[in-house]
């Protein structure tokens, strides 16, 4: 067996930022219409009237104050609600392809790399922009990269599932240089209409090159001790959208079929889940909560992470030991535990360890305990 580190990461920020008040004021000015619209039948008891957001609703339930977007016009015109992407020819790069390069380029360069080093690139995200050719495949064309390509969707638990996978192949020999890239086009599967939900995505891409230690020429360099995947199923986060959804006749009137959950029931079941994940995967490789210098979780809310942070040391802890990046990118499923990794790493010494986790819809979780070479 090889030792395998992560070599390099890369990080993809859109163009685009919507703040909290930006998005309230055109989610309620979609709710005035809409009531206005439907004043007969809200009247007649037959139709729900629609509730106002607000600034304050949104960080008390999540900590968000911002999103970063692809494309933000479409998002906050009251009569849309939803992002404008020109369509693309199918000999042009497509637009996930797009920032998946764009970071993988950054994660090579930091690693000391190029896409001819590797032979394997895994393409995991919460959802993939088309079916086939696989994401990964047109990801790999564009860099230059050899072996092979496939993409894998296991929602807000994507890349930590993806970085087994790598880490497996790499220390087994199957491989010597593997990239994972998480672009996430959140923008484009949130129901902006839901004000249970309007507020919690943003997009991002992310990339890390995992490969043999022996080869590694980067400077900064994280073995990777162990790895731990679970799944327990769960309805409480779902996306219906799908190909069969023409072939099912639906409601036309009838909610969008893409991200809805029941978010207090995921608080509470996830929570005790994800902790116990953690505490059992350190406790496999003869290391105490309390010894790890650094977690870096998923970023889906504020008091989730709080509360998870607080059962395995015991106490209050603050950002120095599970930084945030919620309030400035949202939450952006698979991409969230990579950005805290890729942003908040510098500061540790030689032999820290450190643990990245993710945990979502399935209900999945996914942990990599690594440490400083």
């Amino acid at each position: 067996m090889h030792a395998v580190v992560i070599s390099g990461t890369g990080l993809y920020q859109p163009p685009h930022t919507i703040t909290n008040a930006e998005l309230v004021e055109a989610f309620n000015a979609y709710v005035d219409r809409h009531n206005a619209e439907q004043a007969e039948a809200i009247a007649a008891g037959t139709v729900q009237p629609l509730c106002h957001s607000s600034v304050e609703f949104i960080e008390k339930a999540s900590g968000i104050k911002q999103r970063y977007v692809l494309e933000k016009d479409g998002v906050l015109d009251p009569a849309r609600m939803y992002p404008r992407f020109a369509e693309r020819a199918d000999d042009e790069l497509s637009l996930m392809a797009e920032i998946a390069v764009d970071a993988a380029r950054q994660a090579l360069a930091a690693a000391g790399r190029e896409g001819k080093d590797v032979d394997m690139v895994i393409c995991a995200a919460a959802n993939m922009q088309r079916a086939y050719p696989a994401m990964a495949v047109e990801i790999q064309q564009a860099l230059g990269a050899g072996g092979y390509g496939f993409d894998m969707n296991v929602a807000c638990s994507s890349a930590t599932f993806a970085l087994e996978q790598a880490w497996n192949a790499v220390r087994s020999g199957a491989s010597r240089c593997v990239l994972v890239v998480n672009p996430e086009i959140t923008s484009a599967h949130l129901e902006w209409k839901d004000r249970d939900c309007h507020f919690i995505f943003g997009d991002v891409c992310t990339a890390l090159v995992v490969e043999r230690a022996e080869d590694a020429v980067s400077p900064d360099q994280w073995e990777v001790l162990g790895s731990k995947l679970a799944t327990q199923f769960s309805n409480n986060i779902r996306n219906n959208f799908g190909f069969m959804n023409r072939s099912e006749d639906s409601d036309p009137l009838a909610r969008d079929k893409t991200f809805r959950q029941e978010g207090r029931k995921v608080f509470k079941e996830v929570v005790p889940v994800a902790a116990a994940h953690i505490e059992a995967h350190l406790g496999e490789l003869g290391l105490e909560t309390t010894a790890v210098r650094r977690y870096w979780l998923h970023q889906a809310n504020l008091g989730m992470n709080q509360l998870i942070v607080k059962k395995l040391v015991g106490g209050e802890a603050g950002s120095d030991v599970a930084p945030l990046i919620l309030d400035e990118f949202a939450n952006t499923a698979s991409a969230g535990s990579i950005i805290a990794f890729h942003r908040h790493r510098g500061d540790l010494a030689s032999g820290d360890a450190g643990v990245i986790c993710s945990f979502g819809a399935g209900y999945s979780v996914g942990s990599l305990v690594v440490r400083k070479r």
